[in-house]
């Protein structure tokens, strides 16, 4: 863009120029930030980019762009970003750790001047590349960082601030158009100004369009073409849309280069790299005429190849020949390195072609193959697709869609992979009347083994529902999925119901999907969990735990992890629990898959929190969300409520959203809300939680609800027995040190035995779960106090208070501190109250001599982030430094 012409476009923007000022200046400052422009081609988008390039003195710029025939060959966009910052871009395994990786790799560029990152055509952008960009923008507000995008409709980057870019003026309009074109006569003036409604690219290019005449009656911006309605080349009619107009005229530029130019042109506008390294080497065996290409003012060759705007780009390579086009691409393939860059060449191949080739597909397969190796799920999937698309043979075009599909899901595509399922061939000619329910519409593939076909779609089908949080539809379409193929596949059908049965069991039991899972399964010559659920559904604990605890090996892990950790749960085996959570994030991570890493995450910060490993549990839920927030899946809850639950800290919005929310458990809200009444002494609202929880009669859940129940119970005077036969059924079954131990404190507050307090204290000394080992101090000491043996009483209550503070069980800590105050002693409650849940996990971290470096990466925030949180805590802690930190009471380890 020409200087003169540059400063032309910022007429009538300083309200625009302002607000990228300003974010230069706090970037100066070390404070960050991203701003979505939103406009149509050709409002000055660009050119605003440019003026924060001309702005930003001293700043290291990097720069990318999205392209049309690239939105959807995964990271593309990403690459043109990352590469000038690092020629070891490490490819990254998915989209959560490459938005990480942005992220780190930004802020290392950063550290020794402010970064500017300009992207023009976001909405052109590969949906990988736009997550990764957005889940780094929104965590550089402590950082010298500034992250500008440029895109034409609203819905894209929605979460990043946004500033609309609206048109001229009609009196800027016509301050431009004196500014460029003194010689206009008055006519022609208006004329352009009424077709260029403000654009500020039409008033600079519309003058040397020619056609300009009297404006017709009628709305303008109509889309017909100007001069359509009149005679040829009168110009009456109605205008047309400026962006189009223009994207015109540069069409009629072209029109006029000769084939060698316009050739050259087209490659160029298919690679968007920019890279000359890749253009000159493309197109060396072509006929092209580089100076009329550079005459023609659309393009600059230099360290880079940049068309003038990128509408000039879209339009040279939409007004090629398709035969050009796939020359285009072609070239670009043969000169692409297939060992360092073997996805964007096979990509290449395939733009190149002519129609399916089984040949191409089969390449794309062996890049999704890649993808997968290193856990890249989304690259996977579109490479599956265009392989799909590009198949010639209807079995393998078939298998394709399919494992396109899944790929989609894995990545959390729930919208792709549903529509991928509605285009693979499916017989549609079953009657209506034959097939009212539509069960067998999905029947016949047009492949050998049409209904595992048939299968395999319903069995995704119910995985989409489900990943929505349709909690009926999902475990019902896969109970279908598992009938098709019970007579030839009876393995196979089996599994799938135990995929529907995990799906009920998580959606819960209060709608009676579980119990018609249960009822759908087929029966088994050999024991196996299907069967030991049903026999706990009908006799009980006694005789099914031997049956669930055989069931509970490795295999189940690695197929159902979901209804084997609540079977762990339900044995009140912390140990098999924290064992199968660890195979989760370890198989989650090496397989690049979200859904499993982020049940692997959740899980953890679940077995944290019940373990009083609250800073654990903060950094599982840390990484869990950041996962959600870069592949944009619904969010989970369960694990902030049952952290805020031990801590002991009310928080009304957190369970008001975590009931609302499709597809959460109830029961988890409500053994939650138990706990944490509990531990503050409301024992009227923890009845009434731990009723709730308990009578949806979910696994685990109700179990866990029983201890609750019977301690509110016994301090209302409602009552327990039922509560507290319930509850030793179960853990008497399951045998273990934790569930004996936590029956054993209830059996003390229904019964009043000391002997069942010291079986408590004593059988819980061997469980990982302190929270429990800490109650049942504090319920012993609390009853030795009521039976007048104060002495006896702080022994225990000083342990529980020592115990619950240290690891941050604020409320209980808080109850043996009253206790023992009522005692004579005074315990002061810990001061960490103040802090919140991610502060209280930074100050611990630095206290334990970590770096903030080091707290950014666990956190999944940047350094400066938990710079600025130190500053709240030192002032919180009324501390000075990270030293004073280590010796701080509230921040001492738990033991």
């Amino acid at each position: 863009m020409l200087a003169s012409a540059t400063i032309t476009w910022m007429r009538g923007r300083r309200d625009e120029t302002g607000r990228v000022d300003e974010l230069i200046h706090a970037a100066r400052d070390g404070r960050g930030g991203a701003l979505v422009l939103l406009g149509e081609a050709g409002i000055g988008k660009s050119t605003l980019l440019g003026h924060a390039r001309s702005a930003a003195a001293g700043f290291r710029v990097v720069e990318a762009s999205g392209a049309e025939f690239e939105i959807e060959l995964p990271y593309a966009g990403l690459h043109q970003l990352c590469v000038p910052l690092t020629r070891t871009f490490p490819v990254a395994p998915d989209l959560f750790q490459a938005g990480l990786k942005t992220l780190e790799l930004l802020v290392y560029a950063a550290r020794e001047r402010p970064l500017l990152c300009l992207i023009d055509d976001a909405h052109w952008l590969d949906t990988a590349s736009r997550r990764a960009m957005a889940f780094a923008a929104r965590r550089i507000a402590a950082e010298p960082i500034v992250m500008i995008f440029a895109a034409r409709e609203p819905g894209v980057l929605d979460e990043l601030p946004g500033l609309r870019v609206s048109g001229l003026t009609d009196a800027e309009a016509r301050a431009v158009l004196a500014d460029g074109h003194r010689t206009l006569d008055e006519q022609v003036r208006e004329r352009i100004v009424a077709e260029a409604r403000g654009n500020p690219l039409a008033l600079l290019e519309l003058p040397s369009a020619g056609g300009f005449g009297p404006v017709a009656d009628g709305p303008a911006g109509a889309d017909s073409p100007a001069g359509g309605s009149g005679p040829a080349g009168d110009g009456f009619g109605p205008v047309a849309d400026g962006p189009a107009r223009v994207e015109r005229s540069y069409r009629d530029r072209l029109a006029a280069l000769p084939d060698g130019a316009r050739l050259l042109l087209t490659v160029a506008s298919a690679d968007p790299t920019g890279d000359p390294g890749l253009l000159w080497p493309a197109v060396r065996g072509l006929e092209v005429d580089v100076p009329a290409a550079t005459a023609s003012g659309l393009v600059e060759f230099g360290t880079r190849v940049r068309f003038c705007h990128p509408l000039a780009r879209s339009a040279v390579y939409r007004a090629a020949p398709a035969a050009d086009r796939r020359t285009a691409h072609g070239v670009l393939a043969a000169v692409t390195d297939p060992a360092a860059d073997p996805d964007r060449r096979a990509w290449h191949r395939a733009q190149a072609g002519t129609g399916p080739d089984d040949d191409i597909a089969a390449e794309l397969e062996r890049s999704a193959a890649r993808a997968r190796t290193r856990g890249g799920v989304v690259a996977a999937a579109a490479f599956l697709e265009r392989a799909a698309a590009l198949s010639l043979d209807p079995v393998a075009r078939a298998e394709r869609t399919l494992a396109a599909a899944q790929a989609n899901l894995d990545a959390g595509h729930t919208e792709a992979a549903e529509r991928l399922l509605t285009t693979v061939a499916v017989d549609r000619h079953t009657s209506r009347m034959d097939d009212p329910g539509g069960e067998r519409q999905a029947a016949r593939v047009d492949d050998p083994g049409g209904e595992r076909h048939a299968a395999r779609v319903d069995l995704l089908r119910g995985q989409i529902a489900f990943a929505r949080r349709d909690d009926t539809d999902g475990p019902m379409l896969v109970l279908r999925a598992a009938s098709r193929t019970a007579g030839t596949d009876p393995a196979w059908s089996r599994e799938r119901v135990l995929d529907a049965l995990e799906m009920a069991l998580v959606a819960g039991r209060a709608d009676g999907v579980l119990d018609l899972v249960l009822a759908a399964a087929p029966a088994s010559r050999t024991p196996d969990v299907l069967s030991a659920l049903k026999i706990l559904t009908s006799d009980g604990h006694s005789a099914a735990v031997p049956l669930l605890r055989a069931a509970l090996a490795e295999p189940l892990w690695t197929r159902h992890p979901g209804l084997a950790v609540m079977i762990a749960s339900e044995l009140w085996d912390p140990h098999t629990h924290a064992a199968i959570v660890e195979w989760l994030i370890k198989a989650g991570r090496e397989s690049g898959s979200p859904q499993v890493l982020r049940l692997g995450l959740a899980q953890e910060a679940s077995r944290a929190a019940l373990a009083g490993d609250l800073d654990a549990a903060t950094t599982a839920i840390a990484e869990e969300e950041a996962i959600a927030d870069a592949t944009g899946l619904p969010r989970v809850y369960y694990h902030r409520l049952q952290v805020a639950a031990m801590r002991g800290r009310p928080d009304e919005a957190l369970f008001a959203a975590a009931l609302a929310a499709p597809g959460s458990l109830v029961a988890n809200v409500h053994w939650a809300e138990a706990v944490l009444r509990n531990g503050i002494g409301d024992y009227p609202a923890a009845l009434a939680a731990a009723q709730r929880a308990v009578s949806c009669g979910d696994l685990f859940l109700a179990g866990a609800a029983l201890p609750e129940l019977v301690e509110a119970a016994v301090r209302c005077g409602a009552p327990a027995t039922e509560a507290l036969r319930s509850l030793t059924e179960r853990t008497d079954a399951s045998g273990t040190a934790t569930g004996l131990g936590v029956a054993a404190y209830a059996k003390g507050l229904v019964l009043g035995v000391e002997d069942h307090y010291r079986e408590a204290v004593e059988r819980l000394a061997e469980s990982p779960l302190l929270p429990y080992r800490g109650r049942a101090h504090l319920l012993y000491g609390e009853w030795l106090r009521r039976q007048g043996r104060r002495r006896d009483s702080r022994q225990h209550l000083r342990t529980a208070h020592e115990t619950l503070s240290a690891a941050g069980i604020e409320a209980f800590a808080r109850r043996a501190a009253d206790e023992l105050r009522a005692t004579g002693e005074r315990r002061a409650s810990p001061d960490s109250a103040q802090l919140t849940d991610q502060e209280q996990a930074i100050a611990r971290e630095v206290a334990a001599g970590a770096t903030s470096g080091e707290v950014a990466a666990r956190l999944f925030i940047s350094p400066r982030t938990v710079d600025a949180h130190l500053r709240n805590i030192f002032r919180k802690l009324g501390v000075t430094s990270r030293r004073q930190l280590r010796d701080h009471p509230a921040l001492s380890a738990p033991r």
